[in-house]
């Protein structure tokens, strides 16, 4: 398990679909909103809570769930350059367990996101 004293640091990719493994945890009347590879693993935004599926091992067999609730999202910021030089852009949870930060490639909606989280939140 991470050492929360840190920030866990998630780089969101593309857009994708999500997996059976984030699947088969969604709890009655959980609806998925939107799905990101990352680097190894898949990041899911539901209505509930973000959900990064973290493959372990040199295999990858082995997964470990992150689930970050939103009622537990104390403040949240964005920031990205907008325009030509806008190669990435972040946004940073600040919960009660931690800090968290997802780091987005170039072509993924910083705004629907935002939109997302602001929208469960609020």
């Amino acid at each position: 398990m991470a050492d929360l004293n840190q920030i866990m640091t998630w780089t969101f990719v593309k857009e994708t679909e999500a997996p059976s493994e984030v699947k088969e945890i969604l709890i009655d009347g959980e609806k998925i909103e939107a799905a990101y590879k990352t680097v190894r693993d898949v990041a899911v935004i539901t209505n509930k809570r973000i959900i990064v599926a973290d493959k372990q091992g040199l295999t990858g067999k082995k997964v470990e769930i992150y689930t970050i609730p939103f009622k537990s999202i104390v403040i949240y910021s964005s920031e990205n350059a907008r325009g030509i030089l806008d190669f990435n852009a972040e946004i940073q949870l600040w919960t009660r367990a931690g800090t968290f930060k997802l780091n987005l490639k170039k072509g993924i909606n910083i705004r629907k996101i935002d939109r997302l989280i602001a929208q469960h939140i609020l």
